[in-house]
């Protein structure tokens, strides 16, 4: 009977809907929607039953990823979902608070995937895009982020360092590798504008 039990409740959870499958199913998704969208549908599966891998911001990473690549198309979801990830850090909470950020009820940082309210500052959006185009992480630490910045900056070099050494050797996954690479610096200067733009501490905001 234990036997049973632990089998259903193994088996259950596959086969259960959760959040990215109604994104995955909508019908106005391209090709390259669904095939990004799918690996993430099947990564809930495990997200959502392990409390493990619990994700501290609301909505998490995953259905992050899923509703930025299913409204904003593959690309520009990939370089959002990229930069989220970046931001998932151990130093997410404290830039949250320094930023007045709200939390959902179950005590989760609220971070949609679509801002409307800039905060007019200091700061210039194209201008920390710019130095992220030419060092990733640049235009991050330019925008109060430092320690974003860092992360992206490892990150970056990490997939690129890897992207160049799997073309070299002619490997057949160098394709994969490459995409790694554009895919995180694409979410760098894409966060570096997003930061600027949205996530300033209050010393930046003009009296």
């Amino acid at each position: 009977m234990k036997s049973l039990i632990k089998t259903l409740l193994f088996i259950f959870p596959l086969f259960a809907q959760y959040p990215a499958d109604s994104l995955y199913n909508a019908p106005n998704n391209s090709f390259f929607q669904k095939m990004l969208i799918y690996p993430i549908s099947k990564w809930q599966r495990l997200s959502y039953n392990n409390p493990n891998v619990n994700c501290q911001f609301y909505p998490n990473c995953s259905l992050y990823g899923a509703e930025a690549i299913h409204k904003h198309g593959a690309i520009s979801g990939l370089f959002m979902t990229s930069d989220r990830i970046v931001r998932c850090s151990p130093f997410a909470y404290e830039a949250h608070t320094k930023i007045n950020g709200q939390y959902h009820i179950d005590g989760r940082m609220i971070d949609p995937v679509d801002l409307s309210n800039p905060i007019k500052n200091r700061k210039s959006p194209i201008f920390a895009a710019g130095l992220s185009m030419f060092a990733p992480g640049l235009g991050r630490a330019y925008s109060g982020r430092t320690s974003d910045g860092l992360l992206g900056f490892i990150l970056s070099g990490l997939s690129i360092n890897s992207a160049i050494k799997s073309y070299n050797k002619n490997s057949i996954l160098s394709p994969f590798w490459i995409g790694v690479a554009i895919t995180i610096y694409g979410g760098e200067v894409y966060g570096a504008y997003r930061t600027a733009k949205y996530y300033q501490l209050e010393n930046n905001i003009e009296e």
